[in-house]
């Protein structure tokens, strides 16, 4: 049996006894925990797919350790521009172990569903007429502009 579920923003594909680094948890080595994001569970040809998540289905895991993968570098570097930076950087993990894949089969019975007809009352409802409002729209008498010219002469 497995099952894909959720935490620290990545999803997950895990089987029981498997271990698997996941994003830094907030809880102590030997302390157990409990995911309830489950996505998908499946056996074989039997697959539950959830939507987003599994109400049913948990995934439980014991915390083994904590620790700082290999630092990795980073470079920035620009040509021609007298630029280049070179830093590292270590990601922090919690490493776990599955313990339990627990899905709650749900009980199909046949139960005799009685349905009920509700009657409604139609609600009779009074349309409010607004009045429209009207507008006229202002003439304004056009300004004539005389042009004058002026005789330059030469004195």
């Amino acid at each position: 049996m497995y099952a894909v579920f959720k935490t620290g923003g990545k999803q997950y594909r895990v089987a029981q006894g498997e271990k698997i680094k996941l994003e830094k948890l907030e809880s102590k080595s030997g302390k157990k925990i409990v995911f309830d994001e489950v996505l998908l569970v499946g056996e074989g040809s039997e697959i539950n797919v959830g939507t987003p998540y599994l109400a049913d289905a948990t995934v439980e895991a014991t915390i083994l350790s904590e620790g700082k993968d290999k630092k990795i570098e980073v470079i920035k570097f620009k040509r021609r521009k007298n630029y280049k930076r070179n830093f590292g950087h270590r990601q922090c993990y919690t490493l776990v172990e599955i313990t339990a894949i627990k899905l709650q089969k749900k009980q199909t019975t046949k139960a005799k569903k009685t349905t009920t007809k509700k009657t409604t009352a139609k609600k009779t409802t009074t349309k409010k007429t607004t009045a429209k409002k009207t507008t006229t729209k202002k003439t304004t008498a056009k300004k004539t502009i005389a042009k004058s010219t002026k005789v330059k002469t030469k004195g």
